[in-house]
């Protein structure tokens, strides 16, 4: 008889506190077109915080200042209380992002996309590469993918084997892009079921930016709804359950109306 498999140890940054992030005044446009309007948040250390809004309101874009692959054009952010944009920051911090379409490398495996990150560091040996990666994939329960390539996977494999490329970095603070997006309703929660098993076992900083209500209320200890560019408010699930201001109660409670259609209504 095979002996019982025991689930494999989760990653830990205990060597490295959990850390904060604070946005402060942020703007950013594009040309004339102003995208993020004084943002002023913070994620608390260890929080999961999920940033919620309609399509176009400016959250990945904030994703990305935030993650430092753009500048805004005014205000600040700090991660751990230091400048996000500083070298010295980005060489102390561990930073992951998990990107909407996962951003795997097609022309390689599972193993070798999870193991890219610590071969370009030098940040281990080949074995202690091997281990790292061969953990990861074990802990998202993928670890038959490592031969694979992505384009052999479903949208849910890829989106688990993008979290497990993030953990191989053990990250301080993780980045969701729109983590259920083009999944099912069975595989979304799977996926919010990781990332909330994660941030509790690995007490990474958590922010998601997402469409979904179900991951939001979920798995959150805190929701921002971003419209506009403007952050509307902050609080946790259960201060939005019944929300005061129309506007959010809409497109968190959103109704069917087939008498006076919301398509024919911005036609007038």
């Amino acid at each position: 008889m095979l002996a019982p498999r025991h689930p494999p140890r989760p990653f830990t940054t205990a060597e490295k506190p959990a850390i904060g992030v604070a946005v402060a005044h942020l703007c950013k446009s594009y040309g004339p077109l102003a995208v993020l309007k004084d943002l002023t948040f913070e994620v608390k250390p260890g929080e999961i915080l999920v940033l919620m809004g309609p399509s176009g309101a400016g959250k990945s874009v904030l994703l990305r200042q935030i993650a430092g692959l753009e500048r805004p054009t005014s205000g600040e952010v700090t991660v751990d209380g230091r400048d996000a944009f500083a070298n010295e920051t980005r060489e102390q911090i561990r930073l992951a992002l998990v990107f909407q379409e996962g951003a795997l490398f097609n022309s390689m495996s599972v193993f070798d996309n999870l193991a890219l990150y610590p071969r370009e560091h030098r940040s281990a040996d080949e074995a202690g590469i091997r281990k790292k990666v061969t953990h990861a994939l074990q802990i998202l329960s993928v670890e038959d993918t490592a031969e694979k390539f992505p384009s052999d996977l479903s949208g849910g494999m890829r989106k688990r084997v993008a979290i497990a490329r993030a953990l191989v970095m053990e990250p301080q603070l993780m980045l969701y892009d729109e983590p259920t997006s083009e999944l099912d309703a069975v595989m979304a929660a799977t996926i919010s079921e990781i990332i909330a098993t994660l941030a509790r076992e690995t007490k990474v900083t958590t922010l998601v930016v997402s469409h979904d209500r179900e991951l939001a209320f979920g798995i959150a200890h805190r929701i921002g709804i971003l419209m506009d560019g403007a952050l509307v408010t902050v609080g946790t699930p259960a201060e939005l359950q019944a929300p005061q201001n129309p506007r959010i109660t809409e497109f968190l409670h959103p109704k069917i109306d087939l008498a006076k259609p919301r398509f024919k209504r911005l036609e007038t």
